[in-house]
């Protein structure tokens, strides 16, 4: 078993947007073993179908470039590079590790945007609820303040997909024998 632990970061606007759909734009993610010991690491950024220029709030937001979104692959190319390194296509039993449910509901979305399965997303753990449920916190905390809080200093660049889910992996190794699946 491996867990994967990754991050997403997706198409996005400032203020409500209800007409908008968004799109997955990067994936991040470790895989790690039952032991706490990192793997590998995935990160690819995906060029989106819908809305293929990104925001100003989104540039600003991710630090995700225009141009390399423009050359990035689509999202069925790159989703099945990732299903490959999570082991899907070898048998390999993994669970998919998140802050949250917005980057499962994302995935499946896109997969249903370019009808691709989503039977694979199943095998996943809500992180952020069950650290939350672990820590007896009644509100929500961001993944910043929750890696601070744990001792750990917060590497990287907050919101892009690899630094992201390097920082969810220290609280995710840290607790790795408390989460339930």
């Amino acid at each position: 078993m491996h867990f994967i632990v990754y991050d997403l970061e997706a198409t996005c606007w400032e203020g409500e947007q209800p007409t908008m759909t968004q799109e997955t734009i990067e994936i991040g993610a470790l895989k790690i073993d039952r032991y706490g010991e990192v793997l590998g690491s995935f990160s690819r950024l995906i060029r989106p179908k819908l809305h293929p220029i990104l925001s100003h709030f989104c540039r600003q937001l991710t630090t995700i470039d225009q141009v390399e979104v423009n050359r990035a692959a689509s999202f069925p190319e790159v989703i099945e590079d990732f299903q490959d390194w999570c082991g899907l296509y070898d048998g390999d039993e993994f669970l998919l590790c998140s802050w949250g449910s917005f980057d499962k509901r994302q995935l499946a979305s896109d997969c249903r945007l370019h009808d691709l399965e989503t039977d694979w997303l199943e095998s996943h753990i809500n992180v952020r609820r069950q650290y939350h449920d672990l820590k007896n916190l009644r509100k929500f905390k961001g993944l910043k303040r929750v890696v601070e809080a744990e001792g750990f200093e917060f590497t990287g660049t907050y919101h892009r997909g690899l630094s992201d889910a390097q920082n969810l992996a220290k609280v995710f190794v840290k607790y790795i024998d408390m989460w339930r699946f």
